[in-house]
């Protein structure tokens, strides 16, 4: 398998420091609801999670909650509850949209607030070792100290801080110095230090949590591509200068962004589409075949008809994967052109367009087996296996909602019984107010399937 490196800018064959993949891919900050660009980005994670255990290699999967943040705090202020209640609803939430997502659940989930006491043992050996410096109630780090500093960026410090249009401030030594601890400020929640009272800073709370949980060195770190700087190239900073580990990562693994009707998502632009609208529109199997139609690494437009394009790809799977065939044919369908197909582009940094038209022509090949008579089993197996890896559940109709499918499929079966009996009349009623409904019956010498329309 080879993966893009963030860092290097090449693609290079990915193996294992140890007997488990370490990963830690940043989570989100729980101030509001999540929108189809943390989808994307989820969704793609646990795809590289997926194929990496497709692949035989067991993976120990950390990702954080920012729990505690400006945002949070301004947040809770304008809607009359605590900090910790916001996040905890937006957690839950969250939890609820992945697991409709089939974002398979990570390892470890820590969150910054849990974490304050690895965080002053991070901030205060960043200050004996002379990387970082007290400044009032605030705690500083000082990139200038740090050789390599904006690699990630491929850019020099000078071009980050020009670049960043950082405003002036006379507490820092340098203006690129970003806060490892700030000061508490009245009304926010705070936490004692050696410093006095405050909280972490953005950046390091996933340098403590990723020491914690995976160790000084890991192997993958992923996130969108808006983390690599000033988040991913913080930590860098932070973390190298604290063990001495350098790399710390060996692949920096970055998603491109995601637009809505070409335009970047913006809450000021009020152009957010979230997860949950998304979902109740067109069902977590179309939203996966969205995200992975394109290169994870290549921005992605979400409109109307492009969902709307998925969802008719992710019923075309669904219905090979649940097409009723004799079984008894002589000739079988072979998957096995499909299979290599589909692992050669998993296995080229993550090729999800390439897998997934590999898919499409294995649907085409179990189709038109079942047509002529053949043994479509084996190859709906293998259908249903890769579909796996990319996270895709083959719900039949899952355009519709997932709770109605056993009682559409009794509905069926009614059916079938009514046809046999010769009660054409009633069989007919059923399929034409499951039409009504938005699915579909579709017969064949091989039985009843149905898709949603």
């Amino acid at each position: 398998m080879r993966l893009t490196d963030t860092l290097s800018g090449r693609k290079q064959v990915f193996a294992p420091m140890g007997d488990e993949v370490l990963m830690y891919v940043c989570g989100v900050t729980p101030y509001a609801p999540s929108h189809i660009g943390h989808a994307m980005s989820y969704i793609v994670f646990d795809v590289l999670r997926r194929c990496l255990e497709f692949s035989g290699y067991r993976v120990r999967h950390v990702q954080n909650f920012t729990d505690i943040d400006d945002k949070l705090i301004q947040r809770a202020a304008v809607s009359g509850a605590s900090v910790k209640e916001l996040a905890e609803r937006h957690i839950a939430d969250y939890f609820r949209e992945m697991d409709a997502l089939n974002v398979a659940r990570a390892t470890v989930y820590p969150r910054a607030t849990e974490e304050v006491p690895q965080i002053i043992e991070m901030v205060q050996g960043l200050i004996d070792k002379g990387f970082a410096y007290r400044s009032g109630g605030d705690v500083f780090y000082r990139v200038r100290k740090k050789a390599g500093y904006g690699a990630l960026k491929h850019q020099s410090i000078d071009e980050l801080v020009a670049g960043a249009r950082i405003e002036i401030d006379e507490t820092k030594e340098f203006a690129g110095d970003f806060a490892l601890w700030k000061g508490a400020k009245p009304g926010e929640p705070a936490w004692e230090s050696p410093w006095g009272p405050g909280r972490p800073g953005w950046h390091i709370e996933c340098s403590a949590m990723s020491l914690r949980y995976l160790g000084p060195k890991i192997d993958i770190h992923g996130g969108g591509e808006d983390l690599i700087f000033p988040h991913h190239t913080n930590e860098i900073a932070q973390t190298e200068a604290f063990t001495g580990e350098e790399p710390f990562v060996r692949f920096w693994v970055h998603n491109a962004h995601l637009r809505l009707d070409d335009e970047k998502m913006s809450k000021s632009l009020g152009n957010i589409l979230s997860i949950r609208d998304a979902l109740d529109r067109w069902g977590a199997d179309a939203m996966r075949v969205f995200v992975l139609t394109s290169h994870y690494r290549s921005p992605l437009n979400a409109s109307d008809e492009a969902l709307d394009a998925a969802k008719r790809g992710a019923e075309r799977l669904a219905g090979a994967a649940h097409a009723v065939g004799s079984g008894g044919g002589e000739r079988a369908v072979d998957a096995a052109p499909f299979r290599a197909r589909f692992i050669e582009g998993m296995n080229d940094d993550l090729n999800t367009p390439q897998a997934l038209a590999a898919l499409y022509e294995l649907a085409r090949e179990i189709n038109r087996g079942r047509d002529e008579g053949a043994d479509i089993a084996a190859a709906q197996a293998t259908l249903r296996e890769l579909g796996g890896v990319l996270g895709l559940t083959f719900v039949p109709g899952e355009g519709t909602k997932r709770e109605a499918a056993p009682f559409i499929d009794l509905l069926v079966e009614v059916r079938r019984e009514l046809r046999s009996a010769k009660q054409w009349a009633l069989a007919d009623q059923i399929r034409d107010r499951l039409a009504g409904l938005g699915v579909a019956l579709e017969d064949s010498a091989q039985g009843t399937s149905w898709r949603s329309l």
